[in-house]
């Protein structure tokens, strides 16, 4: 079935992949992003392939953006039935260097952009009786991860946020789970790579058991099985897609 699913940070990285992913699954997407040029171009080579696809810009940090963003998505798409938030930002601070600044921009965007945009959503799920949830959380936020105490707790944050949902909302017929990804192939990876904050990839695949950084897509095939109507009865779940380098 057809449903309205909403991908925030949607236009770049593991955003672009779960939209391709969702809007092959025959889905109607909202691409939710900040940056509206590269929303706006997503969408329309989503169209040109044959899907319904939108482009809405939202800062997800920010109530009022996110609450106009889901209302312009159910003026056009209808009620949400899907929504994936992958929208975040990540960097590298030791601990005792990080600002109360970049603290809270980190809790802005990665955990309370998260609520706001699960918050937005869950009245239209409630009303159909069915929803999906997908956080995309992270392996530093399962087991920390070195000079990201801000990004490694925000993420943290987000996997309980996620098991607090799926609890309170199982019984709507709304499920919620969370994807924490290792290293994956993206445009961040390969900018912190540049910058000298990440090994390259020959040297992250030695934790990695599988022996490769993943792609986008290992990310994406997840969260399309997550969306579905085959996974109904999994909720409140810790799914990592991270080529055995946490188990």
């Amino acid at each position: 079935m057809s449903r309205v699913a909403v991908v925030t940070g949607g236009a770049s990285g593991l955003g672009e992949a779960i939209c391709a992913g969702l809007a092959a699954d025959g889905h109607r997407v909202a691409v939710l992003d900040v940056d509206l040029g590269a929303a706006e171009k997503l969408a329309a080579g989503l169209r040109e392939r044959g899907a319904h696809a939108m482009a809405v810009q939202a800062d997800v940090s920010e109530e009022p953006s996110v609450e106009s963003a889901f209302a312009a998505v159910r003026a056009e798409f209808g009620p949400v039935g899907i929504l994936v938030t992958s929208a975040a930002i990540g960097g590298f601070t030791r601990f005792d260097k990080i600002t109360l600044d970049e603290w809270n921009r980190y809790l802005a965007v990665n955990l309370t952009g998260t609520f706001l945009s699960i918050r937005s959503a869950l009245g239209d799920m409630v009303a159909a009786k069915w929803g999906r949830v997908v956080t995309i959380s992270s392996a530093a936020g399962q087991q920390g991860a070195p000079r990201q105490g801000h990004y490694s707790a925000t993420k943290g944050g987000v996997i309980a946020l996620t098991k607090t949902v799926a609890r309170d909302y199982a019984r709507h017929g709304v499920t919620a789970n969370s994807v924490p990804p290792f290293a994956i192939e993206t445009p961040m990876l390969r900018r912190q790579q540049a910058e000298g904050k990440l090994p390259p990839a020959e040297y992250l695949t030695q934790a990695i058991p599988a022996g490769r950084v993943g792609a986008p897509e290992d990310v994406a095939a997840v969260c399309s099985f997550l969306c579905s109507e085959a996974a109904g009865y999994v909720t409140g779940q810790v799914i990592g897609v991270n080529g055995g380098a946490v188990m």
